[in-house]
């Protein structure tokens, strides 16, 4: 009996602990889930309250965007990303589609002067190393508007606008952000070219003046090209006030250039490396290029020179054997001098001299450049400019006149034909017959010795006379034909004539900007063309400025005319 009553008990106290076990895992199954349930909740209120927060800083970040472009765009909100496509242009001024002028009308842009914009590169996603260069060689400018002809979804960038977007590589489509700015007029600019020879350019302030008038803006940062002539140099926008990025319409700008860094000095473009007088400077040039230098009469030398008293002497000495050069000097505008354009030439075999003196109607107080072309393999080379005295030589002359007026009993030689002494001819002819030829060529009559009379030439074509080992180097300088960019095909002689006076392609100083710019054909203007004016002088100088006494707005060409006409000015 007492077995079964302790059966009993054991399986109840049994059951009751299994009862108990099962609520007790409930209840941590019950509190579990709860905890679950408010974690989720958590994490839900975390990621809503996250939202709300990115929703109301990117509201804010709107309102203070509109806010920038209303004050950067004066009220105008105005920006697109487009594609980028490059045209053939000058200056800054880009290409639109024809829905941003309907655009921009529908704000009154038009009724606001001229328009300018900001363009930045949209960096495209790609791979993660790359986005960080992208973004250091990808970066900001700004231009005026040319047109509103651009295809839709694209914007015609000029290549001004395409090298400061893309200095380095470009991708292969380049999205731009356009945006509608207001920009301040400009009062100073520093400007730094990116190698020497830009201070070369006679005139390169207005050269420069004729670039900035195809351009609406200028940045800072940005590179500015300016090509004068076949020649280009890049300059670097250091500074810019009042502003980083200013119009350059219609205001006059304080233009400062500095010397360029000596770090990034080019070699690949030809330079001019100043002469002194009377101080020798070593060179090398190899054969086919050039290398070229200059020198400066100023008005206290021009003065001695002009009086007869002295002559300016350039002369290159070979420092090598088997090499050969040619020497050309042209006065500037002209800044680096050629086989087909200079003022004065030297192609003698060796050493080689030029004098220029009083008598050259070219020659005047200014600057002038030497070229040395390498005629002939590797040459090692001196050149110098010197001043020299005419005193000495005219002392010679004056005494060689008093002498011969003293001997007045002279007799013709047979032979050389040179007037000797009577009492002296017999024992002369004897000696000269037997030494002495005299070149049978027409014009000519140089009296040469025997051993020398087999190296004395004459050229067929021209007749100038020669040492043998000169005449090849005279036949391919002034007789191999040349050919002329225009299609004219002429020897070295006429070809100089036709590019400095015939050659509708020649580079002539425009007298109203101050650039080098292809001569063209004749104006269309018959006043002009009487004036002398070329093609572009007549487009230039139909340009107006106010007159310095009156106020008036005239024509640049019509200037002169107006100050006789009006103001009795000679």
């Amino acid at each position: 009996m007492d077995f079964e009553l302790r059966r009993a008990r054991e399986k109840l106290d049994k059951e009751q602990k299994e009862r108990k076990d099962k609520a007790r895992l409930k209840l941590e199954r019950e509190r579990k889930a709860k905890r679950e349930a408010t974690q989720q909740r958590d994490a839900i209120e975390a990621v809503q309250r996250s939202r709300r927060l990115d929703a109301a800083e990117a509201q804010l970040k709107a309102d203070q965007q509109m806010q920038e472009n209303l004050l950067a765009g004066r009220g105008i909100v105005f920006f697109r990303i487009l594609e980028g496509v490059p045209y053939q242009g000058n200056g800054d001024k880009i290409k639109l589609p024809p829905s941003c002028f309907t655009e921009l009308s529908d704000q009154g842009v038009f009724d606001k002067g001229p328009m300018y914009f900001q363009l930045s590169v949209v960096h495209q996603e790609g791979p993660l190393d790359m986005k960080a260069a992208e973004k250091e060689n990808q970066g900001t400018t700004h231009s005026g508007v040319l047109e509103f002809t651009a295809d839709e979804g694209s914007v015609g960038l000029p290549p001004h606008v395409w090298s400061n977007l893309f200095p380095t590589d470009t991708p292969k489509a380049p999205l731009i952000e356009v945006r509608y700015v207001w920009l301040p007029k400009g009062t100073y600019a520093k400007l730094q070219p990116d190698g020497i020879g830009f201070s070369d350019i006679p005139n390169h302030k207005a050269v420069l003046e004729t670039i900035l008038r195809q351009h609406a803006t200028l940045s800072q940062d940005d590179m500015l090209t300016v090509n004068h002539g076949e020649l280009s140099y890049k300059l670097r926008v250091l500074e810019l006030k009042p502003s980083s990025s200013v119009s350059v319409l219609e205001t006059d700008i304080e233009v400062d250039i500095v010397g360029p860094d000596s770090a990034s000095e080019r070699t690949n473009q030809h330079v001019l490396k100043p002469l002194t007088f009377g101080r020798s400077e070593f060179g090398m040039v190899e054969e086919g290029n050039y290398m070229y230098y200059k020198f400066s009469i100023d008005s206290d030398i021009w003065g001695i020179i002009a009086s007869g008293d002295a002559r300016v002497e350039v002369k290159i000495e070979p420092d090598t054997d088997g090499g050969d050069t040619d020497l050309y000097i042209s006065r500037h505008p002209l800044l680096f001098p050629t086989r087909h354009q200079h003022e004065w030439s030297s192609h003698d075999v060796g050493s080689k001299a030029l004098i220029l003196s009083s008598k050259d109607k070219s020659l005047g107080a200014g600057t002038y450049s030497i070229g040395v072309y390498g005629f002939k393999g590797t040459t090692k080379y001196q050149v110098s400019v010197s001043v020299q005295d005419n005193s000495n030589a005219k002392v010679g002359q004056r005494a060689m006149s008093s002498s011969s007026s003293m001997e007045m009993d002279t007799v013709e030689c047979r032979n050389c034909k040179h007037y000797i002494p009577s009492r002296t001819i017999a024992l002369h002819e004897a000696y000269c017959s037997r030494h002495n030829v005299i070149c049978q060529h027409a014009d000519c009559g140089v009296v040469l010795r025997v051993e020398e009379a087999k190296n004395h030439l004459h050229c067929e074509k021209c007749g100038q006379a020669f040492q043998q080992g000169e005449m090849e180097k005279h036949m391919k300088v002034f007789h191999e034909p040349l050919h002329c960019p225009c299609g004219v095909i002429l020897e070295k002689e006429q070809m100089v004539q036709h590019q400095a006076s015939l050659c509708p392609l020649r580079l002539v100083t425009c007298r109203f900007c101050g650039d080098m710019v292809q001569a063209g054909s004749s104006a269309m203007d018959v006043r002009d063309r009487l004036r002398g004016l070329s093609e572009h002088e007549s487009i230039c100088g139909s340009r107006t400025a106010p007159c310095a006494s009156c106020g008036r707005s005239v024509m640049l060409k019509e200037m002169d005319i107006h100050h006789i006409a009006v103001h009795q000015k000679n």
